[in-house]
């Protein structure tokens, strides 16, 4: 690699990061940030432009990250996420001898895509693939926890499928209620809202923008988990973070949002 090209590919990777952390910035601003002339990053900026890499807003002029680089990063982060899940699942699995799964919004349903076991653990089946209710369960939860109100009905089943849940939430009201719960908490917890005798409790994983894109849980019977789920949710809310932070996760930059 030439000296030139090598220049021009620090330059381009320097204006990526800065506008990583800032957002929108103006080229007068980019060049300030990263250290180079105006010219030189107007050039590059049009480079990146014309590859998606960037964009600009028509209306201030401003530039921004663009859907080329944003799809990529995704790409990069489910799979880093797979990668990423097992290590940290078997922590759980050590610290309370019980499950934990790794799931993702599929619809209105939670979808196991990686799972962990104790060993002595007897399973007819793999959790891997089985989707279960977001409306009644922890993981749910979790993955809905950033939702807006108006957007809860959708998730609700009908009348008949809520009544054989009557521990879990019944109307959009008490779901958004319940994911305040969640946000105030730092985790969710299930208690025998999917099925009676189970408790679970769940964490919410975010990607580099800060969107929840899976969630962590460990489930278990009441009968011998209930009088450490507030401790699990604790070590849930932490395995998720670390997971989120591998996705590049910065919990510096996060707000809360009200319930």
């Amino acid at each position: 690699m030439g000296t030139e090209t090598a220049t021009s590919l620090r330059r381009g990777l320097a204006i990526l990061l800065a506008l990583g952390d800032s957002g929108e910035l103006g080229v007068t601003r980019v060049a300030e940030l990263v250290g180079r002339e105006k010219s030189q990053v107007s050039r590059t900026l049009k480079v990146l432009a014309d590859h998606g890499l960037v964009e600009r807003d028509p209306e201030t002029l401003a530039y921004r990250l663009g859907w080329r680089f944003v799809a990529l990063a995704a790409v990069a982060g489910d799979r880093r996420l797979i990668a990423a899940a097992p290590p940290v699942l078997q922590k759980l699995v050590r610290t309370f001898g019980e499950s934990a799964f790794l799931s993702v919004l599929h619809g209105a349903d939670v979808l196991t895509v990686a799972s962990e076991s104790p060993p002595q653990a007897v399973q007819a089946v793999s959790w891997v693939a089985r989707v279960v209710p977001a409306w009644c369960t922890s993981a749910g939860y979790a993955l809905l926890v950033d939702r807006d109100r108006q957007a809860l009905g959708a998730m609700l089943p009908d009348a008949a499928a809520r009544r054989a849940h009557p521990r879990a939430p019944q109307t959009a009201d008490e779901l958004w209620a319940r994911l305040g719960r969640v946000r105030l908490r730092g985790y969710a917890l299930a208690d025998e809202d999917f099925e009676p005798g189970l408790v679970s409790v769940a964490g919410s994983v975010r990607d580099f923008r800060g969107h929840v894109i899976a969630a962590v849980n460990v489930s278990a019977p009441k009968f011998r988990f209930a009088a450490r789920l507030e401790e699990a949710g604790e070590r849930v809310r932490a395995v998720a973070d670390e997971l989120s932070l591998e996705l590049g996760w910065d919990p510096a930059s996060a707000s809360v949002v009200a319930p």
